[in-house]
């Protein structure tokens, strides 16, 4: 196992992979593991690779007992708990349960069916290494593709998807796109560590699920002018020391140093298609029996925000995290006994 770690194109063979190793992904490979077979997570970035790359100083909108898998608690002396104390605790968690995770291996591609898959990777090095398994579960959430906007100007350097840190951006000119909890909590970091913001969003205000200890926050500085706000309007043109605004007074032109398209996220469909899963609807959700959670392909198994499609905002850690105890209950019935572990060298 450790010179398969270390590098080199070895098989070896599984019981259950999961792709993608965040706390739903994370929370299957405990079921299954604990039902008594061999598993493995696979992962392109680090483990929990999405919270990793969440703002830096965020605070979670729910209490510590929501976020905890595997039955471990998570301690925490916040009533919301914040990334890093997340961090800490699902390390703690994988560490506790000596979860077999593969990190920087990206999927490309997968072969074989039920009882027999081969998925194909490739790490950091591009060293091309092949895992079989009897059953696979897709975790991968949907944090690494951003919605585009595509307009001019989108693809320069200023633009980000992601807001991390403030501090990069103290007196310089910021336009925040989107009308959320993203964009609000940006703005208001943003401007509370000296940058001038300026938000613009589609809607007629911000929106009405942006949390409620946040909300007033937001709408205060706005009306104080500390914060400009053009609503029901788009940026339609980014340039390297301007944007173009569309507004309901006409077209505006302002100054720029830096944009945060804070415009959501979606599943990568095209990841689930070439494994021959069916989108349905216009929401584009994925088939899969409810129950279960295995997809129309035999064998394969989708978990966490995935299964939701286009409707992100209904899934998260809170009930994702349960995904693990329903797949594995099927897993028992299909797999009554775990694989006889085949050699790599075969």
């Amino acid at each position: 196992m450790d010179a398969e770690r270390n590098g080199g194109a070895a098989s070896e063979t599984f019981d259950v992979l999961v792709v993608g190793a965040g706390p739903t992904g994370m929370a299957c490979a405990i079921e299954a593991q604990r039902a008594g077979f061999r598993v493995a997570l696979v992962d392109k970035g680090c483990l929990c690779n999405s919270l990793f790359h969440y703002p830096s100083h965020m605070t979670f909108f729910t209490t510590p007992e929501l976020l905890e898998i595997g039955d471990i608690p998570f301690p925490s002396p916040n009533q919301k708990p914040n990334r890093n104390e997340a961090l800490e605790y699902y390390r703690k968690v994988a560490e506790h349960y000596a979860l077999d995770i593969r990190q920087y291996q990206n999927v490309e591609r997968v072969s074989g069916s039920d009882g027999g898959f081969h998925v194909f990777t490739r790490d950091r090095f591009e060293r091309e290494h092949t895992w079989r398994t009897r059953k696979l579960i897709v975790a991968t959430g949907y944090y690494d593709l951003p919605n585009y906007l595509d307009i001019p100007g989108e693809d320069l350097p200023k633009v980000l998807h992601y807001y991390n840190d403030p501090h990069p951006y103290f007196d310089l000119d910021v336009v925040i796109i989107g009308g959320k909890n993203s964009a609000a909590i940006a703005a208001l970091e943003l401007w509370r560590h000296g940058a001038r913001v300026t938000i613009v969003h589609r809607g007629a205000s911000m929106h009405r699920h942006v949390k409620y200890w946040i909300l007033p926050d937001i709408e205060n500085r706005i009306k104080n002018g500390e914060i400009t706000a053009h609503f029901e309007s788009r940026v339609t043109r980014i340039d390297p020391d301007a944007v173009t605004i569309s507004t309901p007074r006409g077209e505006q032109r302002i100054p720029n140093d830096a944009v945060f398209a804070m415009t959501g996220y979606h599943p990568d469909f095209d990841f689930l298609e070439s494994l021959g899963v069916r989108i349905e609807g216009q929401d584009h959700c994925p088939a899969c029996d409810r129950q279960t959670l295995e997809s129309n392909v035999p064998g394969i198994y989708l978990a966490g925000v995935i299964i939701a499609g286009f409707r992100t905002h209904e899934i998260f850690i809170e009930n994702g995290r349960f995904h693990g105890r329903q797949i594995a209950d099927d897993l028992k019935q299909k797999l009554p006994a775990p694989a006889m572990l085949e050699s790599s060298a075969d």
